[in-house]
């Protein structure tokens, strides 16, 4: 899976529920019926997932623009 963003940039980010590191792990994200396996930091306590801002504005508006143009 590619990475869209520098997961070295978040070390030592903790989830704001279980106060439990973060770590990589497969998440889906949906959009309009369709999902997306991505790798990204989430608690592998509760599955809060973190989304970067890099990512946020810049893949996936990317992809969002797309499937609203279909």
């Amino acid at each position: 899976m590619t990475q869209y963003f520098d997961p070295t940039q978040y070390e030592g980010w903790v989830c704001a529920d279980c106060g439990v590191p973060l770590e990589m792990g497969k998440a889906d994200i949906s959009y309009l019926g369709n999902s997306f396996p991505v790798d990204l930091l989430k608690c592998p306590n509760c599955g809060l997932v973190l989304i970067p801002e890099e990512l946020a504005l810049g893949k996936i508006q990317e992809v969002e623009k797309t499937l609203e143009d279909k």
